[in-house]
């Protein structure tokens, strides 16, 4: 994927570099002759940092193939959720989360192949838009998902009211389409491709704020609720369980993207080339992983519904031992009062 290797100009052409004439040529080239120990460290601090394309067009097969992974996955989760086949015990009490993490999972990865750098000319601005508002909006419903489920869990575990559930996860999705909206409106086509528009820095400022707080912030306050809760012994604590791992997909995206709009700001000032170079190699490499999270998500969820599934098995009790009936012929009868244990 990408191209590390493609050839760039030291220098741009402006208004006032025009080419030398004979005469100037000869003559710098005999200073440069005359002077052997000249020092080029300065005109290599002065030129442009220049970083490689990870992601590009030729890394189209594999959006695809993220795409399709991740749809045929999280649609045979969800076909387990809401089959009437499936057995009642099925993550009993977590049906309704698992389902709308499953239907994010599906969104992100229905919209993963327009976001796509290979498409060229296959997209108009409504399609972009559309692109990011599902891609971002699903991926903060399910953060936000995941997080109210650790910190209500305990509480609605006694006898969770329906009403309530439904009404915290519609508003948890409307919060997500929310936090959604500045990078949508930031986003725009050029040559045909979905990308994010160069002029949009205070939508794109508020799109890395949402990505700290909601994928960096919350886990991490997750993790320091759960530790002073168990170190004082006050409340449940937050409910720790498979799902968490969700979060190690969008958490370099999140810090990445905040570190990209620091240094964009002028809030952050990078001391060298190689650092910037590292910076624009990473952030591709933050992506990659964000979109895996497409196949990775629904292999978390059928792995917590399994082990839900087996905790939730109720176990077969003992029949009470009862005097044997007499037979036929008026005597005991010579079954065990009791079935072996």
């Amino acid at each position: 994927m990408g191209n590390c290797l493609r050839p760039v100009d030291s220098f741009p052409d402006d208004d006032n570099s025009g080419h030398l004439s004979l005469e100037d040529e000869q003559l710098e080239g005999w200073n440069y002759s005359s002077s052997e120990d000249y020092d080029y460290s300065g005109m290599d601090a002065a030129a442009p940092c220049h970083s490689c394309t990870l992601l590009d067009a030729s890394s189209l097969p594999f959006y695809i193939l993220a795409s399709v992974l991740g749809i045929l996955a999280s649609a045979a989760i969800l076909f387990a959720l809401l089959s009437s086949r499936s057995p009642r015990q099925l993550c009993p009490g977590r049906r309704l989360l698992l389902t709308q993490l499953a239907a994010g999972s599906a969104l992100c990865s229905v919209a993963v192949p327009i976001l796509a750098p290979g498409l060229q000319g296959a997209h108009n601005t409504y399609l972009c838009h559309l692109a990011h508002l599902v891609w971002n909006g699903s991926a903060f419903a399910q953060a936000l998902l995941i997080g109210c489920h650790a910190c209500l869990g305990p509480t609605l575990r006694a006898g969770p009211v329906p009403r309530l559930v439904l009404g915290l996860s519609v508003g948890l999705w409307k919060l997500a389409v929310l936090l959604a909206v500045p990078i949508t409106l930031a986003s725009d086509t050029s040559d045909g491709l979905c990308s994010l528009a160069s002029s949009q820095g205070v939508l794109k400022l508020l799109h890395s704020a949402s990505l700290l707080a909601v994928f960096v912030l919350l886990p991490l306050g997750l993790l320091g609720a759960k530790g002073l809760t168990r170190a004082l012994g006050r409340g449940p604590c937050p409910w720790v369980d498979v799902l968490w791992l969700w979060f190690l997909f969008w958490w370099p995206h999140g810090v990445l993207w905040g570190l990209d709009a620091l240094v964009r700001s002028r809030i952050l000032v990078l001391s060298s080339c190689p650092t910037q170079q590292a910076l624009d190699l990473l952030l591709p490499l933050a992506e990659v992983l964000a979109i895996l999270h497409c196949v990775a998500g629904p292999l978390l969820l059928a792995a917590l519904c399994r082990r839900v599934a087996r905790g939730a098995l109720p176990s077969l009790p003992l029949p009470a031992s009862q005097p044997s009936p007499p037979d036929a012929l008026g005597g005991k009868s010579q079954l065990p009062s009791s079935l072996p244990a």
